[in-house]
């Protein structure tokens, strides 16, 4: 492990974090939840803003897939989406959702300065991301998907949205 330069708990909490704050909103899945945990964890993001029916830590089922992560990704749980996109606004975040939506922006045509804070909204593994959601949010972001299947598991979205967001910024962090 000490060759792979992992950092001690004591030291995530002490970085400097890409200013990424991601939003949970009504997530069903304890290991949807976890693995977001872990993707947020590994790209040494700011935080997570869990809310509605969100699980939250420490639960089992959480800790399954977090590995820990629950334990170095700072949280907040809001009633409302809502509540969390006002609190993010007033920290100077942008707010981005991503949902398959009439006017959203391919994924790959969203370039985020490197001083950009944003939050990121991943919805309901049903429903998405509400319209009242997609209403406060600055931009929409769809992941370009060309098979049969036009959905991805939002742990497996999170991690593809994440790290095109984070990429371009590792070099700083290294």
């Amino acid at each position: 492990m000490d060759e792979l330069n992992r950092k001690s708990v004591a030291e995530f909490k002490n970085s400097d974090k890409i200013p990424v704050i991601i939003i949970l909103d009504n997530i069903r899945s304890m290991h949807n939840v976890g693995s977001v945990f872990r993707t947020a964890d590994a790209f040494l993001l700011q935080a997570i803003y869990l809310c509605g029916y969100t699980p939250q830590p420490p639960h089992r089922d959480i800790n399954k897939t977090a590995l820990g992560a629950t334990e170095t990704v700072d949280w907040k749980y809001f009633d409302t989406a809502t509540d969390a996109i006002t609190s993010v606004k007033k920290l100077g975040y942008s707010v981005v959702a991503i949902e398959q939506a009439e006017k959203s922006i391919s994924l790959h045509k969203y370039s985020p300065k490197h001083a950009d804070k944003i939050a990121v909204v991943f919805g309901n593994e049903v429903s998405g991301v509400g319209d009242e959601i997609l209403r406060m949010a600055d931009a929409c972001i769809e992941i370009p998907q060309l098979g049969m299947k036009h959905s991805l598991n939002i742990s497996v979205a999170a991690g593809i949205v994440l790290w095109e967001l984070v990429r371009n910024r590792i070099a700083h962090y290294d």
